[in-house]
């Protein structure tokens, strides 16, 4: 008999344990204001042991987004929970409405942003996981940084802009 293919096994008790994490819905966001531009980290690098990140975002009215770019370590995810989301899939931006999900694999093209007249709010995974908090803190003080400095702060959190 074969049996389907799963990844290594990482947990070698023969017991299990009492180890999930629940985050309620009211908890504040990490990064930004709630209702407004925000981000929740619901499961980093550090707390997935690398395996994956997942990030709510919220967006408030016309709040744009970055420009095309693509990743060559990590795969990115979208799914909208709520609104109207603009996504690039590297051929077409699409109207992406709620329960609408767009992957994107290394080196996919892809990009996002909010041109409506109204809130949206999305899901983002990164897998493997990566240090994304770090980038979408960081990204505030590149306003102020030279050129050098921006490029530098993008190759370290592999994101490769184009146009």
């Amino acid at each position: 008999m074969s049996y389907p293919e799963y990844p290594e096994q990482v947990y070698h008790r023969e017991e299990g344990e009492v180890s999930a994490v629940l985050r309620t819905v009211d908890a504040p966001p990490e990064f930004g204001v709630a209702g407004g531009d925000a981000i929740h980290y619901l499961a980093t690098k550090a707390s997935t042991q690398g395996e994956f990140g997942l990030y709510r975002v919220e967006m408030s009215a016309g709040a744009g987004g970055p420009r095309t770019h693509f990743h060559k370590t990590i795969s990115e995810s979208f799914f909208v929970l709520d609104g109207t989301v603009r996504l690039f899939d590297g051929e077409d931006w699409v109207d992406a409405r709620k329960g609408d999900f767009l992957y994107v694999p290394q080196g996919g093209l892809h990009a996002f942003r909010n041109d409506s007249d109204a809130p949206a709010e999305m899901l983002m995974i990164f897998a493997p996981g990566a240090p994304r908090e770090e980038y979408f803190e960081g990204l505030a003080a590149m306003a102020d940084a030279t050129d050098e400095e921006r490029a530098e702060f993008f190759v370290r959190h592999d994101s490769y802009f184009v146009e």
